[in-house]
């Protein structure tokens, strides 16, 4: 079995196919095992052994291949991929537009999530408020003037107001 131990005199042979050229403890690991699979089959071996060794070589090698793919597909799975943004910016300003929504009264608050969340028509907003089509745009008026302004958009928006232009013009 001397010849069968360095795998026909090129112990780089198991380094190479384990892929890890540089260190080798793969590749020790690797021709480790096969020679244990190569001695527990010895007796059933005719001929010389280096081929029975080389095929066992390449079947590890492979089976460590094929465990790696399928380590890396499920890591992949828990790691965020490069085309699914974060969604966790997208779940802090839901979490502050709730926050901004109750701070709204309570019939601005149902004519903006009404319209806006739920996403129903003016017709249908006054009909499951019980008021008129003029009563639900008012409140819903109102109540996003009062969200940009609790939000803090009212600052970066004041150039485009009626006041604003007043301003501008008596100075």
């Amino acid at each position: 079995m001397p010849a069968a131990g360095n795998a026909g005199g090129r112990p780089e042979y198991s380094l190479r196919l384990s892929g890890d050229c540089q260190a080798g403890a793969d590749g020790e690991d690797l021709l480790q095992t096969a020679l244990e699979r190569v001695y527990q089959h010895w007796g059933r071996i005719d001929g010389d052994p280096e081929g029975y060794l080389r095929r066992t070589l390449y079947h590890l090698a492979a089976d460590g291949w094929r465990r790696k793919g399928m380590l890396r597909a499920r890591f992949g799975l828990l790691r965020p991929s490069a085309g699914n943004p974060d969604e966790t910016a997208a779940v802090d300003q839901r979490d502050e537009l709730v926050r901004l929504l109750r701070a709204l009264p309570a019939r601005q608050r149902t004519a903006v999530i009404l319209r806006y969340w739920e996403e129903l028509s003016e017709a249908e907003t006054a009909r499951l408020m019980g008021c008129s089509v003029g009563n639900v745009k008012s409140a819903a008026s109102r109540g996003l003037r009062r969200l940009r302004e609790l939000s803090g958009e009212e600052a970066g928006r004041t150039s485009g107001t009626p006041a604003a232009r007043k301003t501008r013009r008596q100075s």
